[in-house]
């Protein structure tokens, strides 16, 4: 009986497995965070001319999107240390709630969720120190 190769059975060497490393999780995401930064930034830059946004809610985006870089940068880094899973997952948190409470405001002008920005710079200031594990 000869075997036959079936077309949709999944090959050995797959992209994406349920055991991929916490590493290899991290610097996906580091690239998704990147990615998106970049598209944020685009709009900032393209988007507010539609509107007319005071100077501070600019200055907000702005910084938003400034540490949004940084950290995602910092995610690069984070995916070689000694516990990719906690740093990455400290710096993802802190640049939720610090960035995303900053694009809230600048977008939507409502500071709502100011409360937030500090807890996740101490959050993303923990993630770096994370890195020395």
């Amino acid at each position: 009986m000869q075997h036959r190769r079936h077309f949709f059975r999944p090959r050995d060497t797959c992209s994406y497995s349920p055991n991929m490393s916490a590493s290899a999780v991290v610097r996906r995401l580091a690239a998704l965070s990147g990615a998106s930064a970049v598209g944020a930034g685009a709009y900032g830059a393209h988007g507010f001319k539609n509107s007319d946004p005071d100077d501070y809610r600019i200055v907000l985006f702005e910084t938003a999107n400034k540490y949004h870089f940084y950290h995602s940068l910092a995610l690069l880094g984070a995916a070689h240390c000694g516990k990719p899973a906690v740093a990455g997952s400290l710096l993802i948190a802190g640049m939720g709630m610090f960035c995303g409470a900053l694009y809230h405001q600048a977008l939507t002008g409502d500071p709502g969720l100011r409360k937030a920005a500090p807890v996740g710079g101490v959050a993303m200031i923990v993630g770096w120190l994370a890195m020395i594990l």
